[in-house]
């Protein structure tokens, strides 16, 4: 690895990581909607001191970076914390956050791999909001400088306790997926024409088996939540979706929902997404979270239909 685990430019800027824990009060010096979160996260494993870095003058916090991962990995899964001091100038907290992350990246990622994926969240009117606008697009324009592209928007959706449920419609039965390679084999026609950007991003390297494969065992696996949640929809015995409602570290979540291409137009993923939600709502958890792509429309539209609010953006960004 390259890069030094402190360094002071000659405008007396210090860039490093946290020494331990017992510096997250400065780390939270900035505020984001994660910083609850911090204090669990590191005693399960999830971040390091390492990997929580500051950028400061004369002891003022300026900037901050971390990255996440899953409790057990040894390897940064997401870069999901870039927060810089809005109060500077627009053109300085660039330079600043451009400065931090740089040398972040030189100490946590090896030569020659790429950086995994930037994740912000953001008010779900961030670009009519001039505060908001100005804290996405100074972050976004640090990143790019850097190599980082925007990859999509995302609307990030909430059911809360109380909501109507969906009334189940009775055109379908429902049954337990059975083992992997029947999910696998449901995923593969689900991604044929996805909207979704990240399928479309994993189906330039690789085949449709392949990427739900790859989604199934980096994601679905994962999960610590009973399997026979999950959901196959069918018509007169044929498979016409399916959906999986799960809890991940933090909370319930409908982890991904489809229709297969020769059911769609009918309806039926407001049946499938409804099981899902009542099938969580039996569990009596607070709130049901999902997300999708923003040009996903007619998906955004379902979640909707099911009580689901936008209650936050997420702007996602890769090195690809």
């Amino acid at each position: 690895m390259a890069g030094s685990p402190q360094v002071t430019t000659a405008s007396d800027l210090t860039i490093r990581p946290l020494t331990d824990a017992a510096e997250l009060e400065l780390f939270n010096g900035l505020d984001y909607v994660l910083n609850d979160e911090f204090a669990d996260d590191l005693a399960q494993g999830r971040r390091r001191p390492s990997w929580m870095w500051v950028a400061q003058r004369s002891g003022r916090l300026l900037a901050r970076a971390a990255w996440w991962t899953t409790s057990g990995s040894d390897e940064p899964k997401l870069f999901d914390i870039f927060d810089v001091d809005d109060t500077l100038d627009a053109a300085e907290a660039t330079q600043i956050g451009v400065r931090l992350v740089t040398t972040a990246l030189d100490a946590i990622i090896p030569d020659g791999t790429e950086p995994p994926e930037y994740l912000h969240f953001a008010p779900p009117d961030w670009r009519d909001n001039a505060a908001s606008h100005r804290a996405v697009t100074v972050r976004m324009a640090a990143l790019e400088t850097l190599g980082a592209r925007p990859l999509v928007e995302r609307l990030r959706l909430e059911w809360r306790r109380g909501t109507p449920l969906p009334t189940p419609q009775g055109r379908l039965t429902f049954g337990s997926v059975t083992d992997r390679e029947e999910l696998i084999d449901l995923m593969v026609p689900v991604l044929d024409n996805t909207l979704d950007a990240h399928s479309r991003a994993d189906l330039e390297t690789m085949s449709p088996r392949e990427a739900a494969a790859k989604q199934f065992d980096e994601e679905f696996a994962g999960f610590s939540s009973p399997r026979d949640w999950w959901r196959v929809a069918s018509l007169d015995g044929e498979p016409v979706g399916f959906v999986i409602p799960a809890r991940n570290t933090y909370n319930a979540v409908i982890a991904y929902i489809g229709v297969l291409p020769n059911f769609r137009g009918h309806g039926y993923v407001d049946d499938v997404l409804g099981e899902g939600v009542r099938i969580l709502a039996a569990e009596d958890v607070p709130r049901i979270r999902a997300s999708t792509d923003v040009p996903n429309v007619p998906m955004a539209k379902a979640f909707h239909r099911a009580g689901f609010v936008t209650f936050e953006r997420t702007i996602n960004m890769t090195w690809s």
